[in-house]
């Protein structure tokens, strides 16, 4: 499964491709990841309470690079009441655009900037974190080669530039230095600093692409978490347009 975010996951949002010699850096790596992205995947979001309570919606996901665009499209099927689509285009520059349906929706209507911070089961997994945007950001920085648990990484720091829609303030990513698959991410909220940290687990590589079999969100400090748990994909899937079309979108 090819993320980014978040990946989603991110694919999931956080795919992973092998580096070669003509994509140079983590930086380069990082971008191949979604400019390759071309999968599709069903499986769990699952909220984790302090107290260990445990919320899940089904999901499946659909993620392809099209010229110039990654369009990701979120279904929460299960429970009835939670049922929502949600497609994300973002392209490059800044322009990410948001659009959500619920049953009986006769067309989407375009999600605010002000609720992309927000996800299907709340902050943990927000509507922005299934895509790596942060990637395409004006500022970034290698910082290095530093171990993260048992793995080598390249540590890339990202910043927004002024045209970036984003709640984020900056996102780290430990980079496997094998696979450029990104174990662990690490995003601070504007304006009060909290870091978000999604650590990825069950790392596999299937018909060459890297993948997760989950990937846990948690706030830095605080109890609680939620889970990304994939249980089915395909990681070369041949998506195009008409999986992401307006229909699909209000379709349930």
């Amino acid at each position: 499964m090819r993320s980014g975010a978040l990946t989603l996951a991110a694919a999931m949002l956080f795919p992973g491709v092998a580096r070669s010699a003509d994509v140079p850096g983590s930086l380069a790596a990082a971008r191949a990841q979604i400019t390759t992205a071309d999968y599709r995947l069903s499986g769990r979001l699952v909220r984790v309470d302090a107290s260990g309570a445990r919320t899940s919606d089904g999901i499946s996901i659909k993620a392809h690079w099209f010229p110039g665009m990654l369009r990701v499209l979120l279904e929460v099927n299960s429970p009835a009441q939670a049922r929502v689509h949600a497609l994300i285009e973002m392209r490059p520059g800044g322009a990410t655009t948001i659009q959500i349906a619920r049953p009986g929706d006769a067309a989407a209507r375009v999600l605010p900037f002000d609720q992309w911070s927000t996800g299907p089961l709340g902050e943990g997994f927000s509507y922005e974190d299934f895509v790596d945007s942060y990637y395409f950001w004006t500022g970034q920085k290698d910082m290095g080669t530093v171990k993260f648990g048992a793995r080598m990484c390249d540590l890339l720091q990202s910043t927004p530039g002024a045209e970036d829609r984003t709640h984020y303030a900056e996102v780290k990513s430990w980079l496997d230095a094998t696979s450029s698959f990104p174990v662990y991410v690490e995003k601070t909220l504007k304006g009060h600093g909290t870091v978000k940290e999604f650590t990825s687990y069950g790392l596999r590589r299937t018909e060459g692409v890297w993948s997760a079999s989950q990937v846990e969100a948690k706030l830095q400090g605080q109890s609680g978490s939620t889970l990304l748990i994939i249980e089915h994909g395909t990681p070369r899937a041949h998506l195009g347009n008409k999986d992401f079309s307006s229909e699909q979108l209000t379709h349930f």
